[in-house]
């Protein structure tokens, strides 16, 4: 029995081997598509992270050799002319108008924030420094534009109610502004110098920061 065992034993081993070359035949360009991918994933993933990192190292040598200028006015001039895109074009404009001489920097803000394709960050930074900036406008106008700066998650939000305390002191609305001050002082996530001055101005208006 152990001759026709052995030979039955054969022929299925066979007929098995048979039919896993078959479907490799068939079916085994899928692994090699799959290799393939793979491969060729991992190749680009490669190219793309050196590329990147190339053209960061690029960006970050033409804004060295720009701000290293000597002359200011010359110095905005190299850092705007410095290329970039989005959000690095959005920190180049500011960097290019903080190193502007009187109004030049204004066109420049005013691009940035009105900008909605900007992350907001640099839209509302943009528009603090143009109400810090000499010529405004009134109180009235700079109440305006802050009020939209102080909503809840604004990145600049106690710095934006700094200055519409300054703005109602100007209007000669005196308790406002020390409700405005108030709010910045018991503030945490204010900065100790922020609080501080609002505390000192809150004295100097005649009252007492709350908790003190």
């Amino acid at each position: 029995m152990s001759n026709p065992e052995s030979f039955i034993n054969e022929v299925t081993e066979e007929v098995r081997r048979d039919k896993l070359y078959a479907l490799m035949r068939r079916y085994g360009w899928i692994g090699v598509v799959a290799v393939v991918a793979i491969v060729g994933g991992a190749a680009f993933n490669e190219w793309r992270k050196i590329t990147t990192r190339t053209a960061a190292e690029a960006l970050g040598d033409a804004v060295l050799s720009a701000i290293s200028v000597e002359a200011a006015a010359a110095r905005a001039e190299a850092i705007a002319g410095v290329a970039a895109e989005g959000d690095a074009a959005a920190v180049l404009k500011l960097l290019s108008a903080a190193e502007a001489e009187g109004e030049a920097g204004r066109p420049v803000l005013e691009s940035v924030a009105a900008d909605a394709s900007l992350s907001r960050i640099y839209r509302d930074l943009a528009t603090l420094k143009l109400v810090l900036m000499p010529g405004a406008g009134d109180a009235d106008a700079r109440i305006a534009v802050l009020e939209p700066l102080v909503t809840a998650g604004a990145p600049y939000r106690l710095l934006a109610e700094e200055q519409l305390a300054l703005a109602y002191l100007d209007k000669g609305e005196t308790q406002e502004a020390l409700d405005r001050l108030q709010q910045i002082w018991l503030d945490e996530q204010g900065t100790t110098a922020l609080r501080r001055r609002a505390g000192e101005l809150i004295v100097a208006l005649g009252g007492t920061p709350d908790g003190a």
